[in-house]
C-alpha cells in the first residue's frame, strides 16, 4: 500500500511535486513556482536594460557574475533576445520584484531600480549554487514574484569601542546587500573613540581616536572624510542608506578628551561622560559637527544616541550653569535637562532637513514625530516600545534579545553578553514575530522594521566580528523580508548549509550552528599592546 501512494504521488502534475521545492534562496521569497525545465547561462549570454537608469543595476551584474562565477558577460541597452538576462522596469509591478528563469530568458522585472536590484541578488544566489557543465552554468527555471515585509531592514556596527576599517566595512555591505539588508546604522562615536573626521574640529579624531575598549594607548584610529564619501557611494551601488550616529549628550568621553571645554563632566566609572547642557558655546560647537556629517551622508537621517546619560551626569546636579538653565526653563530634574538638550540638537537636526534617530529612552522627550524615528532597545522594558506606539512614534525594533549580536549564540560561549542566562542563537533570531510584541492593530503602521546591533566591547578582531556576525545575519534577513506564515526554521537551516560553503570561500570565520567545533569561539583579545 505504502509503494501504491508513493507511486500515485510521483505521478501527480508537476506543479504538485514542485510546490515542496524553494529556492535555495535566503530570504526565501513570498511566492515561487519550481519549472520543468532548465537555462543554460555562459558567457554567450548577454545581460540586457530596457532604459538607462538601469545601466548602473546591469553593470553590477555583470561585476558579481564575473568575481564568482568567472562569467565575463556582455551588457547592452537592448530588447528581449533569447538566452539573454533581461532588467526591465515595468510600472504595474508596485512592490518588489518578479524573477523568470524559462529555458530561453532570464527576466527580471520591477516598477523601481531598488526592485530590480533585489532580483539580480536573488539570481545572483541561484547562479552562485548553480552546477557548472562543458557549456556553462545549468540553472532550473523558475517564476518568483517577492516583495519585503519591511521596509527597514538594518544593521549596525559599533566602531567606537573596536575599530575595523574600510575593507571590513565594505564586505560587510557586501553581504548586506546579499541578504537584502537596507539600513547600515554606523556607531562612530562614543566613549572609547571618535572615528569620523571633522574639518572644523581636527582634535576630534586626532585626539578622540585615540584608545579603544581594549587598549587606551592604541595609536587613532578614525575615518577621513574622503573614506566616508567612499563608503557611503559603495554602499548607495548596493541600495545601502548610512544612518551615522554621533552619540550626546552621554558616551561623550572620546569628544571630552579632545575638546574639554565642552564636556558636562562624568562620573567615577564614566569620567567626562556627558557634553554640558548648560553652555550655549556646546549646542553651536556639535551643531557645526553635525553640518559637516549632513553633508556626508544623503540619507537625510542622524541618529543622536540619547541613552544611558544617567551613567555619566551626576556634575550636573551641583553645576552652577546647569542649575542656571534648570531655573530659566523650569526644569525640575536632570531627565528633563536631558530632554531639553535633545531637543535643543534636534532642532539643528531639522534646520539641516534631517530626520532624528535615537534611542527608546528618548519615548517622552516631546520629539516632533513627523521628524523622528526611535529605536526600541531594551528588551525588559516592553513599556517603552508601548510609550512610543502611545505617542505615535516611528520605531525601528532592535530589543537586546533576540538582536544584539554581542550576546552570546550558544551557551558555551565564554565571550559576550548573557541576560540573566539568555542568549541570542540563531533560531531565536530567525523566530522573532511582531505579533509577540502586542501592537495594536491601529499602531501597526508606526513599526518601520528590525535592525540587529553590534556592540564591540568584545569584537577585538575580525574573527570575533565574523563569529558573532554569520549566520545570524542570515536569520536576520529572513525575519525582516518574509512574511511569518512563509517562514520555516528547518527549510531555512536546510538553505543555510549551502551558504555556509560562500562563508568558508570568503575566508569568514563563522559559527557552524549544525557543527559548531569546526569553528570553536575565537578568543577576545585583551591585551594593551597591539
Amino acid at each position: 500500500m505504502k509503494k501504491l501512494l508513493l507511486s500515485l504521488i510521483c505521478c501527480l502534475p508537476g506543479y504538485m511535486v514542485n510546490a515542496q521545492e524553494s529556492p535555495l534562496i535566503i530570504p526565501t521569497p513570498a511566492e515561487y513556482q519550481k519549472g520543468k525545465n532548465s537555462f543554460l547561462l555562459s558567457d554567450k549570454t548577454a545581460i540586457n536594460f530596457s532604459e538607462d537608469l538601469l545601466q548602473e543595476e546591469a553593470h553590477y551584474l555583470q561585476k558579481e557574475l564575473l568575481r564568482k562565477r568567472q562569467l565575463p558577460l556582455v551588457m547592452e541597452k537592448a530588447g528581449h533576445g533569447n538566452q539573454n538576462i533581461s532588467l526591465q522596469i515595468i510600472p504595474t509591478i508596485k512592490e518588489g520584484y518578479q524573477l523568470t528563469i524559462s529555458e530561453t530568458n532570464i527576466t527580471i522585472s520591477s516598477a523601481t531600480e531598488t526592485g530590480i536590484f533585489h532580483g539580480i541578488i536573488s539570481l545572483v544566489q541561484l547562479i552562485e549554487q548553480a552546477e557548472r557543465g562543458p557549456s556553462g552554468l545549468t540553472l532550473p527555471t523558475w517564476q518568483i514574484t517577492d516583495r519585503p515585509l519591511y521596509d527597514w531592514r538594518g544593521f549596525m556596527l559599533d566602531e567606537s569601542r573596536h575599530f575595523f576599517g574600510i575593507e571590513k566595512v565594505k564586505s560587510l555591505l557586501d553581504w548586506m546587500a546579499y541578504y537584502k539588508l537596507n539600513k547600515f546604522h554606523w556607531h562612530l562615536t562614543d566613549a572609547p573613540g571618535w572615528r569620523i573626521e571633522i574639518k572644523k574640529y581636527p582634535k576630534l579624531a586626532l585626539v578622540g581616536g585615540i584608545g579603544n575598549q581594549t587598549n587606551p594607548f592604541s595609536p587613532a584610529q578614525y575615518y577621513t572624510q574622503e573614506e566616508i564619501k567612499e563608503i557611503v557611494q559603495y554602499a548607495a551601488e548596493r541600495k545601502i542608506e548610512v544612518i551615522p550616529e554621533i552619540d550626546m549628550p552621554g558616551h561623550a568621553t572620546a569628544a571630552n578628551k579632545a575638546y574639554p571645554e565642552y564636556s558636562g563632566g562624568g562620573s567615577e566609572k564614566h569620567p567626562e561622560f556627558t557634553f554640558h547642557p548648560g553652555k550655549e558655546a556646546t549646542y553651536q560647537y556639535l551643531t557645526n559637527i553635525l553640518k559637516e556629517v549632513n553633508v556626508l551622508f544623503p540619507s537625510q537621517m542622524i541618529h543622536l544616541g540619547g541613552d544611558e546619560v544617567s551613567f555619566g551626569n551626576q556634575k550636573w546636579k551641583t553645576d552652577p550653569e546647569v542649575q542656571d538653565l534648570m531655573n530659566a526653563e523650569n526644569l525640575t530634574n536632570l531627565k528633563e535637562v536631558e530632554d531639553y538638550f535633545m531637543k535643543r540638537m534636534a532642532d539643528s537636526l531639522y534646520s539641516l532637513n534631517n530626520q532624528l534617530l535615537a534611542w527608546d529612552e528618548m519615548a517622552e522627550a516631546g520629539l516632533p514625530t513627523d521628524k523622528s524615528i526611535l529605536l526600541w532597545w531594551r528588551h525588559d522594558k516592553p513599556e517603552q516600545l508601548q510609550k512610543l506606539l502611545k505617542n505615535d512614534i516611528q520605531t525601528i525594533i532592535c530589543p537586546r534579545i533576540p538582536f544584539y549580536f554581542d550576546f552570546v549564540q550558544q551557551e558555551e560561549d565564554r565571550f559576550g553578553r548573557k541576560w540573566a542566562g539568555t542568549f541570542n542563537p540563531l533560531e531565536r533570531v530567525y523566530n522573532f514575530n511582531e505579533a509577540d510584541l502586542n501592537v495594536p492593530a491601529n499602531k501597526k503602521h508606526l513599526i518601520l522594521g528590525i535592525q540587529a546591533n553590534l556592540w564591540t566591547e568584545t569584537v577585538t578582531d575580525e574573527n570575533r566580528l565574523d563569529y558573532l556576525t554569520f549566520p545570524r545575519i542570515a536569520a536576520l534577513a529572513e525575519s525582516a523580508w518574509t512574511a511569518p506564515e512563509h517562514k520555516d526554521f528547518e527549510n531555512f537551516s536546510d538553505r543555510l548549509k549551502k551558504h555556509l560553503t560562500l562563508y568558508k570561500d570568503a575566508s569568514l570565520y563563522f559559527h557552524n550552528p549544525f557543527d559548531p567545533k569546526l569553528h570553536p569561539e575565537p578568543i577576545m583579545r585583551t591585551s594593551l599592546r597591539k
